[in-house]
């Protein structure tokens, strides 16, 4: 796929003020610092389109990106930032999840694992409910950059590990850097193939 347009379209917290569902999205989540911004702007090809900020925890908004006309791809909050109020955790969680679950054009979750770390019991629970709830979703491993390959290729491992316990077959992931662009005609081609797909439902009115 060519990113040959990125152009945000709205941000906000309630899902009924969402864009029309009738084009297919992708949301992009994982915990807070993770690297979502750099490797959203790394694979749109265009700097600045997600803010990216210093301060873990930071995006509190459902965020709209409209790609070459064709697709949404959705920035979420990041979750497991310990620094706010319980209150707002909760309240966060219940406005994520209800998007995850009701939104009916959501083709596919893209969870963002940090790849310097071994497997993180936040990361394992969410993509558990992701399971329970039959939403389909993908591994993205990001910032491989940042160690030996060796090492990425050993946190990568378990993590595969921890999740065949509750899944089988392991769902997809990929590999990525937002610094030199690794994984990025991967992510981008498995968004196409599933776009193919959503176009071909929809020529056929089984929406």
């Amino acid at each position: 796929m060519i990113v040959k347009s990125a152009e945000f379209i709205c941000s906000n917290t309630q899902v009924s003020k969402l864009p029309p569902p009738e084009k297919p999205e992708y949301a992009f989540i994982g915990r807070s610092n993770v690297g979502k911004s750099s490797l959203i702007n790394m694979l749109t090809a265009k700097k600045g389109l997600a803010k990216t900020s210093q301060t873990p925890g930071k995006t509190q908004l459902i965020n709209h990106f409209l790609i070459n006309d064709d697709w949404f791809l959705v920035d979420l909050p990041g979750y497991g930032y310990a620094r706010i109020s319980k209150s707002k955790k909760e309240d966060w969680n219940k406005f994520i999840r209800f998007y995850l679950d009701k939104r009916e054009s959501l083709q596919c979750v893209m969870v963002l694992i940090d790849s310097r770390l071994e497997p993180q019991k936040i990361d394992l629970e969410f993509c558990n409910w992701l399971g329970e709830h039959g939403l389909p979703f993908v591994i993205i491993f990001t910032k491989a950059d940042k160690q030996s390959g060796l090492k990425t290729d050993q946190n990568v491992a378990q993590f595969k590990s921890k999740l065949t316990e509750t899944f089988d077959p392991m769902p997809d992931y990929f590999v990525t850097s937002a610094e030199n662009k690794l994984g990025r005609d991967e992510v981008l081609n498995f968004i196409d193939g599933v776009n193919a797909r959503f176009k071909g439902i929809d020529n056929m009115d089984y929406k």
